[in-house]
């Protein structure tokens, strides 16, 4: 919600309408407070109708002055009026002087007024990378990264977490935030992986709730912001994890991985999307008009704007310096708003130009004008312009410190607890605590914190791990710290090592070596080890590191990402106060050797997807692997099934069931969790070698290490399914995404498909689908190919998915089928 123009600012407005009437310059009359001048300062009226007055009335240079969005540090509030620029942004680092909540709010406040003051009236919009918390303002309060948050499978608690963060933004002006990454990460060589939800496009997917509570109820709702999806598509599968660098994947596995996470985030009407550095197959993405005008645009129906990366648009012809050639290209593509830092004046020169060549149409401006202006009548801006000061206070509150301390505690994911050293004793303990990052703000929050690249010590207020650590004992206790660990002796009961990265952001986080500690960290871990006192390590990072040489000297492990501003969260879980519940977000390798490595890619990690070990007492202990006893008979076994059978081990402790998987050709697949020791296995391609694991699962989700392998060869005999189809779903509230995999097990090729099913309950629906043609009858639901997954090869697979909506329960839909034969479930 935004306030009103001061008093004090009208008469700058009368005076420069003054000034532009005795320059012949035509403006809407002054009109008296209260009263609406013309059509599309009437508040009353839809927002479409305000929106086609006021297009009506603008001319060429003030519609590419929307399109235009300049650096705070490269423009003035003259340049604001004088080229009619519809936004300004901070880049990464880029803030007032004093940089505090006031300082930015009256800087936000100048340029709006300078907005205010041209002839038509248009407010600015003010654009930050508030990515994990308002991480450019000191003293605001800084959230975990988003892998960390990953972790936390609380879509609930990521929301609450973007309604922190708008209030904070509310509160210094600025209306949009770059956020959230919907990337889907696949490599954690690439140095964004810390902006990554996880490497699963269903857990990305489900963490767009953070956009429900940036943008509000609705958008002109009091502490309501803009969010932006980003980045799109696909920077987080590009070769070797570089940034900026080159996807090469086929459309359907894009679709599959990279795209799902953007769907969800349209169905939630977010604001805008912005575009990705990086390439598919090849071709930059800020000039791919198929995925941004026919996908994003077409298919998705996303009614926002577009806007570019940092002079992204300068990256298509690979020449340093836009042209006029990479403009048209970059419009024409479907960007609307282009992020020209410094560069803004020779963008509008250059748009103009190709606008009166013809090269760029009027139509395709008036369609990106009327996208941003409508996101700006929806924000309220026009209603309300200035700072809405009731929110100013809110930044770095302590209900907001608050709220940051449970998601660190809930984002912590325990790697190993040998004789249950965890957790601590608050008190009568001796604990030495040590590590390069225990007494370490800006090490714990990383980068895109206060600075782009993120820095070193008290950047910014908040508390330590160390601080909070000394904070959790009890008086009885004795805490002593030194970061080389100097000084500890058998005399102390725990060793609690603090270590792992330091700061990074895009480019310069990239890791194409090795992906181990640093020599620092390595001699403080030898030096707390030689004293004989059991050693505890806190891995701050932004993503999985290569620790398996080391994981044998340490007695427990608990991965705490890079928790921000609150590092109580922390303590809170290495004393018990808060029981470990972090399940990882990726995969963690073995070596870095294995990079790429992902669920179900047949790699084996050190610690797989969803790990995550409890507490006795708390939720159920990590369970540890249930025995197979020999390969399943093979009496019954055909070209379509088989039973599986395994017998549970006597320390399944708190098992609520076993995962059961497929190996084919070097491909893991979960095949599906039951309750029991039996798994019936249908859909198999006749003459064929299977191999099979089963993993066990507790309540909290904490997952066993595999069992042994079984491998199965079906006979000859082709009877049966000749299609296999895996449903998972991944719920909020009343709402879900149903990720769908078919699989041709027959001999031959389709060359068109069509699968059916039929949802249990009448109150599920399909709202909204990708890489198929989704309809649906009462409960019958039908799924037709798309042009480019029509072939689906005999042994082949294509992924389909759909955002759904449920009242009550939401039971698995049974009975597929392929082009009217059934399917075997995976």
């Amino acid at each position: 919600m935004r306030t009103p123009p001061s008093s004090a600012a009208l008469p700058r407005v009368l005076l420069f309408v003054a000034l532009l009437a005795l320059l012949g310059i035509g403006v809407p009359a002054p009109q008296p407070a209260g009263a609406a001048a013309l059509p599309y300062q009437d508040p009353a009226l839809p927002v479409a109708t305000r929106v086609d007055d006021l297009l009506a009335r603008m001319s060429l240079d003030e519609k590419i002055g929307q399109m235009t969005q300049a650096e705070r540090a490269s423009v003035t509030p003259a340049d604001i009026t004088n080229f009619r620029l519809g936004s300004v942004l901070s880049g990464g680092g880029s803030a007032p002087t004093p940089n505090n909540a006031t300082s930015w709010a009256d800087m936000y406040d100048r340029f709006q007024n300078a907005a205010l003051g041209t002839p038509l009236g248009i407010p600015m919009i003010y654009g930050s990378d508030a990515v994990h918390g308002h991480n450019n303002v000191v003293g605001a309060t800084i959230f975990p990264h988003n892998i960390g948050l990953g972790a936390t499978r609380n879509p609930e608690l990521v929301r609450q977490i973007g309604r922190a963060t708008a209030e904070e933004v509310t509160g210094t002006g600025v209306d949009w935030t770059f956020a959230p990454c919907l990337c889907v990460v696949s490599n954690d060589r690439w140095g964004r992986s810390y902006e990554s939800f996880g490497e699963q496009p269903a857990l990305v997917g489900s963490m767009t709730s953070v956009i429900d509570g940036l943008q509000g109820a609705s958008l002109d709702a009091s502490g309501s912001i803009l969010a932006t999806a980003k980045h799109y598509l696909g920077d987080g599968g590009t070769t070797g994890g570089t940034d900026q660098g080159n996807t090469q994947l086929s459309e359907a596995e894009l679709r599959n991985i990279h795209l799902p996470p953007f769907a969800e985030a349209v169905r939630r009407n977010v604001g805008s999307v912005m575009i990705s550095y990086s390439s598919w197959n090849g071709q930059k993405l800020h000039g791919h008009s198929y995925l941004i005008n026919d996908v994003l645009k077409g298919e998705l129906g996303f009614t926002g704007f577009v806007v570019s990366d940092w002079n992204g648009i300068d990256q298509l012809d690979g020449a340093t310096g836009f042209t006029a050639a990479e403009v048209s290209q970059a419009v024409n593509a479907g960007i609307d708003m282009v992020m020209v830092p410094t560069g803004w004046r020779q963008f509008i020169g250059f748009l103009r130009a190709e606008a009166q060549a013809g090269r760029v149409s009027q139509a395709r401006i008036d369609d990106a004008n009327r996208r941003i202006l409508t996101k700006k009548f929806e924000l309220g801006v026009f209603e309300r312009p200035l700072t809405d000061r009731s929110y100013t206070a809110t930044v770095g509150s302590a209900a907001h410190r608050a709220l940051a301390r449970q998601a660190v505690a809930q984002s912590q994911v325990l790697l190993k607890n040998d004789g249950n050293v965890l957790p601590l004793a608050a008190a009568n303990n001796r604990i030495f605590v040590a590590g390069k990052s225990a007494d370490n703000i800006g090490y714990a929050s990383g980068g895109w914190t206060i600075s782009w690249q993120g820095g070193s010590g008290a950047i910014t207020a908040g508390t330590s791990i160390l601080a909070g650590i000394r904070n959790a004992v009890a008086p009885s206790s004795t805490v002593t710290y030194h970061a080389a660990g100097t000084g500890i002796d058998s005399s102390y009961q725990a060793a609690i090592a603090v270590v792992g990265e330091t700061p990074y952001a895009e480019g310069r986080g990239d890791r194409p070596g090795a992906m181990g500690l640093d020599a620092t960290d390595l001699a403080t871990l030898n030096t707390l080890r030689a004293s004989g006192v059991p050693v505890i390590v806190v891995l701050v990072s932004g993503r999985p590191l290569d620790i398996s040489a080391q994981l044998p000297n340490w007695n427990a492990l608990l991965a705490a990402w890079l928790p921000g501003t609150e590092g109580g969260g922390v303590a809170d879980v290495l004393f018990g106060t808060h029981q470990p519940g972090g399940k990882l977000p990726v995969s963690w390798m073995s070596s870095a050797g294995q990079q790429p490595i992902n669920d179900g890619d047949g790699k084996t990690p050190l610690f797989p997807y969803g790990f995550g070990l409890g507490y006795s007492g708390g939720p159920p202990a990590d369970t540890t692997a249930p025995t197979v006893p020999g390969t399943p008979t093979a009496a019954g076994t055909t070209a379509t099934g088989t039973t599986l059978n395994w017998a549970a081990s006597s320390d399944d402790v708190g098992v609520t069931g076993y995962r059961v998987y497929r190996t084919t050709g070097g491909t893991q697949t979960l095949l599906g969790t039951v309750a029991g020791t039996s798994y019936q296995v249908t859909g198999l391609t006749a003459a064929t070698a299977y191999q099979f694991q089963v993993v066990a699962v507790d309540a909290a989700g904490n997952a066993s290490a595999p069992s042994a392998t079984v491998g199965v060869t079906t006979t000859g005999d082709s009877g049966g399914s000749a299609c296999q189809v895996v449903y998972a779903v991944n719920e909020w509230g009343g709402g879900f995404t149903g990720d769908v995999t078919i699989r041709n097990t027959g001999s031959t090729a389709l060359t068109g498909w069509t699968l059916a099913f039929t949802f249990p309950s009448t109150g599920q629906r399909v709202v909204q689908g990708w890489s198929a043609r989704w309809t649906q009858t009462g409960t019958a639901v039908t799924a037709s190919n798309e042009t480019w997954n029509a072939s689906l090869a005999a042994g082949a697979s294509v992924g389909i998915g759909f955002n759904g909506s449920h009242g009550g329960s939401n039971p698995r839909p049974t009975g597929f089928t392929l082009n009217g034969q059934p399917c075997g479930a995976g």
